[in-house]
């Protein structure tokens, strides 16, 4: 179970319509939300890694605090939700040592995990790996192999994986379909399709191939009161809103019908290079 701590302002797709100057202005909501989420998974037994950003262990601190305090993963998601492939390799370097350097500070223990803002390592920028050894990081969850307008690298490996850096990548899941993968890793996939049909894909998943399932979502998406972008694009409204008020109840039945835990945990064989 992952989840990207970020809030609802910090998102790829209103980037273009609120800029970083801005946020300074906007009541945070992921405090109260990610609490809720850490309510939630209390109350079934879950434990979860959570991609916080940098800016969030500034401005929440205590929500870091008690991600570990009660003994979930604490992992890095840069520090302002910058895209990799929008900046230099200095610029990366600097974004993933900030976002480090505050969850540490916050949590008071190491932080190995990190996953790019919207996915965003491709073949354009594969020396964010080199960053990210050198930085003492030992895995990242950053690809989604599938074909998006907006991130997806269809042609690299579907399952958790070694690179010539040494670090671990586990990538998002998806399915074979037509010779096409297909994402089934959560976000608007399973707020968008009814659960029925998102367990059937993921029991699909699990009888096909013998890999751990990896599910992801961000604190926003069960936030349904949360304000209105009025001036964003349609498909970024229509991908950001859909079905935000079916979102607890689809995730409680999720944490329900299977055994959840970190990515630490569950990959320990193969970060441990077994």
């Amino acid at each position: 179970m992952t989840v990207d701590v970020e809030d609802y302002f910090h998102v790829s797709a209103f980037d273009g319509v609120i800029s970083t100057d801005e946020w300074s202005g906007i009541e945070p909501r992921v405090g109260k939300n990610t609490h809720r989420l850490i309510d939630l998974f209390n109350e079934h037994g879950v434990k979860a890694t959570f991609f916080t950003l940098g800016w969030v262990a500034k401005h929440c601190p205590d929500v870091v605090k008690r991600i570990v305090d009660e003994g979930h993963e604490l992992a890095s998601h840069g520090t302002n939700h910058r895209r990799n492939t929008t900046m230099t390799r200095e610029q990366v370097f600097a974004d993933i040592k900030e976002s480090k350097d505050l969850l540490e500070q916050a949590a008071g223990k190491a932080i190995k995990g990190y996953r790019a803002p919207s996915f965003s390592v491709n073949t354009s920028n594969e020396w964010v790996y080199e960053i990210l050894k050198e930085l003492g990081f030992t895995y990242s969850s950053s690809t989604y192999p599938i074909e998006h307008d907006l991130y997806g690298v269809p042609e690299w490996p579907r399952f958790a994986y070694t690179r010539k850096e040494g670090i671990v990548e586990i990538p998002i899941p998806t399915m074979r379909n037509n010779d096409k993968n297909k994402g089934i890793g959560g976000g608007g996939y399973f707020r968008l399709y009814p659960y029925w049909l998102s367990k059937r894909r993921i029991e699909a998943y699990l009888r096909s191939n013998d890999q751990p399932y990896n599910f992801y979502f961000h604190p926003w998406e069960i936030d349904a009161d949360q304000p209105r972008v009025q001036n964003a694009p349609f498909k970024s409204k229509l991908r950001h809103y859909v079905n935000l008020h079916v979102m607890e109840k689809k995730l409680t039945k999720l944490m329900q019908d299977y055994r959840w835990s970190s990515m630490e945990e569950v990959y320990a064989d193969v970060l441990a290079g077994k």
